[in-house]
């Protein structure tokens, strides 16, 4: 693929840092001259001019400067590779076989096993397209034949397809076999060659596409038990001469891709195609791959995959020794385009800085990361203009991957998701939604409202991500008396939740200060990080539905889905746990009864108002979006107090679906509109620790009303400074 259209932008190869650590920038630049770098520390991303604006301090640092532009390519696409030196040279018979589950057929020359040299011509590709099984077999001095069957396959329908080719007869045969659903069972056709057959090659071994550089003819859809057999054979009726069988069924949580065949021609995937697939002999008496590998022995390749883009690197920055933790941002510009890349640089570690900790989840910010949102419309622009915004969106710029609320071009969902590539929406001044009531921020931008908060209140505060908290669990947390999440921190690993829970249990003191968190379970890949999967089984608010049987994650292998399909409601960590979800609208809370409760009533010293967070920069209120609230069935400790609930949700705001029974009952036996609601409580726990949750996405963006002096500001306020005294 060539480069993008975007004609400059980057991305670092990781999204955290500590003193020491060295992070690399790659960039892509089309301009003929050269572009500059700096370092900046952000404080506010929101492009509002209605806000607080953009808030950014140069930093000094080594790289600041300029830099040759080039453009640098994106290749998309998954595909397994082998190196088989010369174990399948001078051979006179040779059969590929697989057995394929095809996705997207229209396209043509989508390569399912093949060692074949696009530019001399040499060698056997086994290919589907639109005309069924083709086939490109090398000539001598000729050019290459090819083959086809004539007849189509059927999409999302598994077959056993080959190629067999016999150098002594000229002699080329391809052919496919339904095993399940209507069509044609048996299609094979013959040729003969012209002269000499051409086998041999120095190109690799390719599953899921041709070969070449850039790899080209991606596959869409399954592969199972691709075989190479040193034999010119029907493989459905023989299997002969059997030289190679990569079993996908083996090391299904690495790269690796085991050759269990005689040659052990052993080989890897690459950009993070989807493992712990259905195969062709899954029949649903095993839902878990762990416990019957062999029936999952198929690997879902797309075409649009990516791990990592593989960029050179531009520049490199070693954090120095006492550089403040904060958000963080190589700004570069060349002309009038300019680029932010964003990153956290965290405290030393076992080391503090201030009693107060932010929570930054990269997991979420990765999981969304080019989200393409259907919403997107021609004001979308206009306002980016308007505003001075970051002018790309992922809905009109998808060369770098979508998000996993998106669908690959095969109609299945985005299941692998990488912080190793250009993620337009984790960007400073970005807003994905065009919010006639406030600035449309979400993730990384939005969380920005709640830093810039802390700076105006001159609270001084350390930043760690979600990444440091699943390596090192809650001995990064015990330092600090407070720990605050940010508006939307909904993806988390065991790890990570074991962490909080442990910190909030033995004296921590959180502020949950978002809606819809801690609702999804992800796996992180163990070989390259960065790389992140969910599987949407089950249940839940869903951009896509994850087939029955793959709702356990290749990656760890352990079950997919909600946490509260795990056993771990958000209600039994924070109190409070996703209820409901409307357009981008926010209303307001009002006081409860338990606000004037003599434990908690300092919680609104300096509020006397009943209407609490009708504003903000969010949606127009603090209560909206996505809405949290209090169930005690669903783990809410029975003394959890509730200060405030929301009211008058606008009238497209819906019940979540796991809260419902049929068209008119709930789980908790609820009324539909009685859900629909964000509570703020307040509960202590054993070991003098203590939880606030305000169960609202758009909570943040009401901080700094009225210059920072509003019922949300004075509230939050409240709870930090007694938390921290």
């Amino acid at each position: 693929m060539a480069a993008s259209e975007i004609p400059l932008i980057g991305y670092s190869d990781r999204l955290s840092v500590r003193p020491g650590d060295t992070i690399a920038f790659k960039v892509s630049c089309t301009s003929p001259e050269p572009y500059d770098a700096k370092l900046v520390r952000i404080t506010c991303g929101d492009p509002n001019p209605a806000g607080p604006g953009i808030k950014e301090t140069d930093v000094p640092a080594d790289f600041t400067g300029q830099y040759p532009s080039r453009a640098q390519n994106i290749n998309l696409g998954s595909y397994a590779k082998v190196a088989p030196g010369s174990a399948l040279d001078g051979v006179d018979q040779l059969t590929f076989a697989a057995t394929i589950w095809p996705t997207r057929l229209k396209n043509p020359d989508q390569g399912v096993l093949c060692r074949f040299n696009s530019e001399s011509g040499k060698g056997v590709a086994l290919l589907v397209g639109p005309e069924g099984v083709e086939a490109l077999v090398g000539q001598v001095g000729a050019e290459p034949l090819r083959v086809s069957t004539g007849t189509p396959l059927l999409e999302r329908n598994w077959y056993r397809i080959w190629v067999s080719v016999d150098c002594e007869s000229g002699t080329v045969n391809v052919g496919q076999l339904a095993l399940n659903g209507p069509g044609t069972a048996k299609a094979t056709e013959s040729a003969k060659l012209d002269g000499f057959a051409a086998l041999d090659t120095d190109a690799p071994i390719m599953i899921a596409a041709i070969g070449g550089n850039p790899v080209e003819g991606h596959y869409n859809g399954k592969i199972e038990a691709p075989k190479v057999y040193k034999a010119a054979i029907d493989p459905t009726q023989s299997e002969d001469g059997m030289a190679s069988h990569w079993d996908f069924a083996q090391e299904i949580s690495t790269k690796r891709i085991v050759d269990a065949g005689p040659l052990g021609l052993h080989g890897e995937v690459y950009n993070a195609p989807a493992r712990a697939m259905k195969g062709s002999n899954w029949t649903g008496a095993e839902m878990r791959w762990k416990h019957a590998p062999e029936t999952y022995a198929a690997i879902h390749f797309h075409e649009d995959d990516i791990e990592d883009c593989e960029w050179e690197t531009d520049f490199s920055f070693t954090v120095p020794e006492g550089l403040q933790t904060g958000l963080y941002g190589a700004r570069l510009r060349s002309g009038e385009n300019w680029e932010v890349l964003p990153f956290v640089v965290c405290p030393p570690k076992g080391a503090q800085t201030a009693d107060v900790c932010v929570l930054i989840p990269t997991f979420t910010y990765t999981i969304y990361g080019n989200q393409a949102r259907r919403d997107f419309g021609d004001e979308w622009p206009r306002r980016a203009k308007d505003w001075g915004a970051f002018p790309y969106n992922p809905i009109v710029h998808r060369e770098f991957g979508l998000s996993t609320y998106n669908f690959h071009t095969d109609g299945s969902g985005i299941c692998n998701v990488t912080w190793h590539r250009p993620m337009l929406n984790v960007r400073p001044g970005y807003f994905p939604i065009y919010d006639q009531h406030g600035s449309g921020l979400r993730h990384l931008p939005a969380d920005t409202h709640l830093l810039d908060w802390l700076e105006a209140k001159g609270i001084s505060y350390d930043l760690v991500t979600d990444w440091e908290l699943h390596h090192e669990g809650a001995a990064l947390l015990q330092p600090y008396k407070t720990v605050l999440t940010c508006s939307h921190p909904e993806y988390h690993t065991a790890n990570t939740l074991d962490a909080l829970t442990e910190y909030r249990d033995t004296g921590g003191k959180l502020l949950y200060l978002g809606g819809n968190g801690f609702y999804w379970r992800v796996a992180l890949h163990p070989e390259k990080d960065g790389v992140i999967e969910v599987r949407r089984g089950e249940d839940g608010i869903r951009a896509w539905a994850a087939e029955p049987g793959e709702y356990y994650h290749a990656y760890d292998g352990e079950y997919g889905g909600l946490w509260r399909r795990n056993g771990r409601p958000p209600q039994q960590l924070c109190g409070v746990g996703f209820s409901s979800q409307g357009k981008f609208q926010g209303t307001y809370y009002r006081r409860a009864a338990g606000a004037d409760k003599p434990e908690t009533n300092w919680i609104f010293e300096g509020v006397p108002d009943r209407i609490i967070g009708d504003f903000g920069l969010s949606g127009g209120g603090a209560a909206g979006f996505e809405l949290d609230r209090a169930d005690i069935k669903l783990g809410t400790p029975h003394n959890t107090v509730i200060l405030a609930t929301s009211e008058s949700p606008q009238n497209h705001f819906m019940l979540v679906p796991e809260e419902m029974l049929t068209n008119d009952t709930t789980i908790s036996g609820e009324s539909h509109e009685d859900l629909i609601r964000a509570d703020m409580v307040y509960f202590d726990c054993p070991g003098g620790g203590a939880v606030f949750s305000v169960g609202s996405i758009t909570f943040c963006g009401s901080l700094s009303h009225n210059n920072y002096d509003n019922n949300i500001s004075r509230i939050v306020e409240n709870v930090v400074r007694r938390f921290t005294s």
